[in-house]
C-alpha cells in the first residue's frame, strides 16, 4: 500500500482536536497501532498582508505564534479526505501543509 506523510502546523491550543480528527479519519495507523503521530512545539512566524483575515496576529505585521507541528502517515487513497478534515478543525485561514510520499522498506 502506498502511504504519504502528512505534516501540519497548528496553533497549539488547537492540536488535541487536530489529532482526534486525523485519527478519526484513519491517519496515523501503523501496523496494529492507530492515532500515530510525532508532535513537536516550535514557533510560528507570518506576515498577513491587507486582505488577510488571521486567526492569531494582525495583519500588516510580523506576528509569532506558539505551534506545534503534527506529522503522521496515512494510505495515499485516505489522504484528500484527511486533508479535508484538517481543513474544518483548523482554525487558521491558510492550513499549511507538506505532503511526502514515502517508500516502503521491501522497495529498498
Amino acid at each position: 500500500m502506498k502511504k504519504v506523510k502528512i505534516v501540519v502546523f497548528v496553533p497549539n491550543t488547537h492540536t488535541e482536536k487536530l489529532l482526534k480528527s486525523i485519527g478519526e479519519a484513519g491517519g496515523g495507523i501503523i501496523g496494529n497501532y492507530s492515532f500515530c503521530s510525532f508532535v513537536c512545539s516550535g514557533t510560528g512566524r507570518f506576515k498577513p498582508n491587507e486582505k488577510a483575515n488571521p486567526f492569531i496576529g494582525k495583519s500588516e505585521k510580523i506576528n509569532e505564534v506558539c505551534e506545534d507541528r503534527v506529522e503522521f502517515v496515512c494510505a495515499r487513497g485516505k489522504a484528500k479526505a484527511i486533508i479535508s478534515k484538517i481543513k474544518q478543525v483548523h482554525p487558521y485561514e491558510e492550513t499549511a501543509l507538506d505532503i511526502y510520499p514515502l517508500i516502503d522498506e521491501r522497495e529498498l
